[in-house]
């Protein structure tokens, strides 16, 4: 009987802003049964009002600002600055780390913001080419080339929307517990 061959897990997700792609990317990382590196985003509030986004590193738990309305330097995206300099040393640094160090390498988001780092660029490329498991959001509207590589390369793209949000969670789980079989995996 053959024995089965571990390939790499190339997954990516989508939807609309406030969807729940990070809830379901640190979802995915609480459940899967890999080491896991790489970045997460989530929003800074302040007083109820959001005011930017932190940038952090899943392995390490080193957090930084990756943009904010009151930052004076730095690429504008909408109302905010983003501070290229957590993004590259926390979040660009998180996924070469997780590429050297870890069974799945986790990006959310590549996005407006993440994408004026050429650093960033590269580190996703790079998890993309990697023998390395890989998690990673895109947004949703995105005409950037790694965007566009990440939908028309990964082995599963997902569309997330409320009501699916469960579903698809728990589907990305068991992908990537290899609770699937090998042959269902190369199908989308």
């Amino acid at each position: 009987m053959p024995k089965e061959v571990w390939t790499s897990l190339k997954i990516g997700v989508t939807g609309h802003p406030g969807v729940g792609k990070t809830t379901l990317v640190e979802r995915v990382i609480q459940a899967v049964p890999l080491k896991c590196g790489g970045m997460v985003t989530k929003e800074i509030r302040k007083i109820g009002r959001r005011v930017g986004f932190s940038v952090h590193d899943v392995l390490t738990g080193r957090e930084g600002v990756l943009a904010h309305i009151h930052l004076d330097r730095g690429p504008k995206v909408g109302r905010y600055r983003v501070n290229l300099r957590d993004l590259d040393e926390v979040g660009a640094a998180a996924i070469e780390r997780a590429i050297e160090e870890c069974d799945l390498v986790v990006v959310d988001e590549v996005g407006p913001m993440e994408l004026k780092s050429q650093r960033f660029i590269r580190a996703v490329e790079r998890a993309l080419e990697s023998e390395k498991n890989l998690l990673v959001t895109v947004h949703r509207s995105s005409n950037h080339h790694l965007a566009y590589r990440i939908r028309h390369e990964v082995d599963h793209y997902f569309r997330l929307s409320a009501s699916k949000r469960d579903q698809i969670a728990q589907r990305i789980i068991e992908l990537l517990s290899g609770h699937t079989d090998a042959a269902e995996r190369g199908s989308p």
